[in-house]
Parts: C-alpha cells; sequence; structure tokens
C-alpha cells in the first residue's frame, strides 16, 4: 500500500519519520538530616529514546536542478523497517533551502513488483528478490529518470486526463513554455508511470502525463 502527498512552499508534511532525540536526565540526592533520600521511581510513562536511523536499511541520494534554476535540490529515498521486503521508503524532495516540497511513501512491493518483467523463472528467491529491491533502490534516481524541458513545446494535452491523476492543465500549459522546466520519472508496483514536476504557477510538484 502507498501514500502520496504533494506539498507547497506554504504547507508541510505529516507522517514522517521523527528525527533522532537525545535526552539527558540530571538527577541530585537530597538529605535530611542524618538521612539520605532513596532513589526516585523508574518513570515508565517517559518515552524511551528514538534512534530513527536503527531501522533504516537502503538509502539513495542525488541533487538535480528541480525546483530553482541554479539551484539544485536534494532527492532522497530511504529504506526502513524489519527487511529489504517488507520495509517502506520514504521519496523526498528538499530544496538547497531545507523545504521539503514533495514527499511520498513506497511499500517494498512497490518497488519489488517490476521484478516481473525480468525473471527468467515462474519464481525468485529471497535473495534474488532482496537483490532486485536493493538495485531499484540504487538506481532510482539513475540521470535518465530526469528529463529537460519537463514537457516538450510540441506537446498536446492528453484527451485521457483520467489516466493521470490530479492532472492541471494550467500548469501543464505554463510548463509547456519553461524550456528550463525540468521532470523526474520513476514508476511505482508494475506499471504506474509517475512524472512530477515543479510548477512555478503553483507553486508546488505537480504530476505530468
Amino acid at each position: 500500500m502507498r501514500a502520496f502527498l504533494w506539498f507547497s512552499p506554504l504547507l508541510f508534511v505529516v507522517g514522517c519519520s521523527s528525527p533522532s532525540s537525545e535526552s539527558a536526565t540530571s538527577t541530585t540526592a537530597a538529605s535530611s538530616g542524618s538521612e539520605a533520600a532513596g532513589p526516585e521511581p523508574m518513570d515508565t510513562a517517559r518515552p524511551a529514546p528514538i534512534d530513527a536511523q536503527a531501522d533504516t536499511l537502503l538509502t539513495a541520494k542525488a541533487r538535480h536542478l528541480f525546483s530553482a534554476p541554479g539551484a539544485p535540490d536534494a532527492f532522497s529515498l530511504v529504506l526502513r523497517g524489519a527487511s529489504v521486503l517488507t520495509g517502506e521508503a520514504t521519496f523526498t524532495i528538499t530544496t538547497a533551502g531545507g523545504q521539503v516540497i514533495f514527499r511520498e511513501v513506497l511499500s517494498a512491493p512497490d518497488l519489488e513488483a517490476m521484478m516481473v518483467y525480468e525473471m527468467q523463472g515462474p519464481t525468485a528467491t529471497q535473495a534474488e528478490r532482496e537483490a532486485y529491491v536493493r538495485r531499484r533502490v540504487q538506481e532510482f534516481f539513475a540521470a535518465k529518470n530526469f528529463r529537460r524541458p519537463a514537457v516538450a513545446s510540441a506537446a498536446t494535452y492528453p484527451t485521457d486526463t483520467a489516466a493521470v491523476p490530479g492532472l492541471d492543465q494550467a500548469a501543464w500549459a505554463d510548463l509547456r513554455r519553461r524550456p528550463e522546466s525540468v521532470a523526474f520519472e520513476y514508476t511505482v508496483g508494475k506499471e504506474d508511470r509517475h512524472v512530477i514536476a515543479w510548477s512555478p504557477l503553483r507553486k508546488q510538484v505537480v504530476r505530468l502525463p
């Protein structure tokens, strides 16, 4: 199962992993006369410190022009969980100024599904499946997945708009007039092709055909 959210610079994100936090607690012993106070009872209600990196399995990162000319954005895909085949991968795009403008969560099966087109037999071993997911993560931000311009000047608006959920014709037309625009393409599941780009008109990431 996967979920994704689109962001504008005025919107932020919910559902991301909590950053690692450290807390230090100091205690002092108090005495009354000749008797020293006993140790305080353990605070079982206080949450244990969380290390956000403890369950990180795979990470892919890249810097590429996307939302602003001359200032590459940071693209990141981090797979976390108990195993490569059951974890969740968080895909984020962060501007040079530190603003997260896009986040989508992909399941391990979302990354593994296209393996069916490369299999030589009806089944694959666990090792083969894990190797494929690792390769998908490593190649997620390959140069071939970026294109410029985001919309070719000769492109025509698609008639089947239902094939691209959330397609914005005004944003699409604006990008067609911007030869410097950049799009990023990736596949979710077997055949769910996603193409996204930064829309200066909408000031957010938009989906393209």
